[in-house]
Parts: structure tokens; C-alpha cells; sequence
């Protein structure tokens, strides 16, 4: 992050306090922030701009922290998918993948353990790249059973224990399951629900910012 200081205003002898100009954005190259998921990461039904990647940047751009935030979701991916595409999502200055992966193993019904594989293989590339990683755990349908539901908590909760990276602990906190926050599929958040999603995601981002200094 690029710290600014300016000196405070002088009041003019007889006039109102005069303000420093606010610091304006740099114009230069702008490290990255590589959102990386499937459609709940790309924006599925929602309007252009409503996405949580687009939410997340202006979060961002209003706090000053200057970072190009860059919607990396692939409708219907999976973690295999995200293995094949993410040496090619970290061209370029790449400080952190937010990496949203696992919700289509899940719901077709594919290996947990072949999911933390894969998952596990994406953070330590991007971790070789210099890059850190922001996991965001996903949880099981209410109906899966609490045995595979457990299971499922559990591998997002031991990948980054053993991979040691923040975890968001639940990507679809406060809106999962909330009809008034969901499109009509009962699964992709609506342009509301996408608002809260962007600012669970923003609540574990900015400490790590601030944290590493980035």
C-alpha cells in the first residue's frame, strides 16, 4: 500500500480553513489482486459491475489501497479446472489470489480429498510465484449429512492449517440459504447477497493487508 501524508491546511487570514488536495491515484502499473474462483467469483447473473471482485475494488480504492483487482472466475469450474488455468492467472505483479474453489466438486458429488489435492496444488503454485494465498472455505448443503458435512469443513479448515494461509471461514456467510439473497436458482447470490459477500471477503483482506505492509 503507498502511504501519503500531507501537511495539514493553513486557515488564510479572514477566509475558511483551506483542505491539502486529496491524494489522487497513482497512474502507474498497479500491483494485483487475482480473484480466482468459479461462478460465484465471475458474477454469474448479475449485472456488469455488480460482481464481488468489482464490489471488492472499489472497497479498496476507497480506503486507499492501491491494487487492480482482477476477476479471475470461470463459470462451473472446478478445483481439477483450477489447476489447468492458474499459472496463467498470475501474469504479471500478483500479490494475492483470493482463491474461491470447491462449491462444484462439491455439488457434483466428487472427492473431498481429491478437491483438497487440487486446492492444495494451486496455493503452493501460487505460493512459489510469491504470491499469498486467501482461502475461502465453502460449507455443505444443510441436507448433505452431518458426517460428509463435517468432512467438508474440515478440508478447507486443514488446507490452510497445513498450507499455513488465512482462511475465510465460510465465503458464503449470512447469505447462504437466504432466499431474499439469492437469484431464483437458490444458489448464486443476488446483486444484495453479492454486496455481503464482498464484504466477508473485504473483512479477512484488509488485515492481511495491512499485516504485510502490501
Amino acid at each position: 500500500m503507498l502511504v501519503l501524508t500531507a501537511c495539514r491546511g493553513e486557515t488564510p487570514k479572514g477566509g475558511p480553513p483551506v483542505s491539502p488536495p486529496a491524494p489522487s491515484k497513482p497512474t502507474k502499473s498497479l500491483p494485483k489482486i487475482v480473484a480466482f474462483g468459479d461462478s460465484l467469483t465471475a458474477g454469474y447473473g448479475l449485472p456488469p459491475g455488480a460482481s464481488y471482485p468489482a464490489l471488492l475494488q472499489k472497497k479498496l480504492d476507497a480506503d486507499r489501497f492501491y491494487y487492480e483487482v482482477v476477476n479471475a472466475g470461470v463459470s462451473g469450474d472446478t478445483s481439477a479446472g483450477g489447476v489447468r488455468r492458474i499459472d496463467w492467472s498470475l501474469d504479471g505483479d500478483v500479490k494475492i489470489v483470493i482463491l474461491e474453489l470447491g462449491a462444484n466438486d462439491l455439488l457434483r458429488g466428487q472427492s473431498i480429498d481429491a478437491m483438497k489435492k487440487n486446492l492444495g496444488q494451486i496455493i503452493e503454485r501460487v505460493k512459489t510465484r510469491g504470491a499469498t494465498v486467501l482461502l475461502a472455505g465453502m460449507e455443505a448443503p444443510t441436507n448433505a449429512g452431518d458426517e460428509y458435512r463435517k468432512a467438508v469443513h474440515e478440508a478447507f479448515v486443514s488446507l490452510a492449517r497445513d498450507h499455513n494461509v488465512p482462511l475465510i471461514p465460510f465465503f458464503l456467510d449470512r447469505v447462504a440459504g437466504i432466499e431474499l439473497l439469492n437469484q431464483r436458482d437458490g444458489i448464486h447470490p443476488n446483486e444484495e447477497g453479492t454486496m455481503i459477500m464482498a464484504e466477508t471477503v473485504y473483512q479477512s483482506l484488509r488485515p492481511l493487508l495491512e499485516k504485510q505492509g502490501l
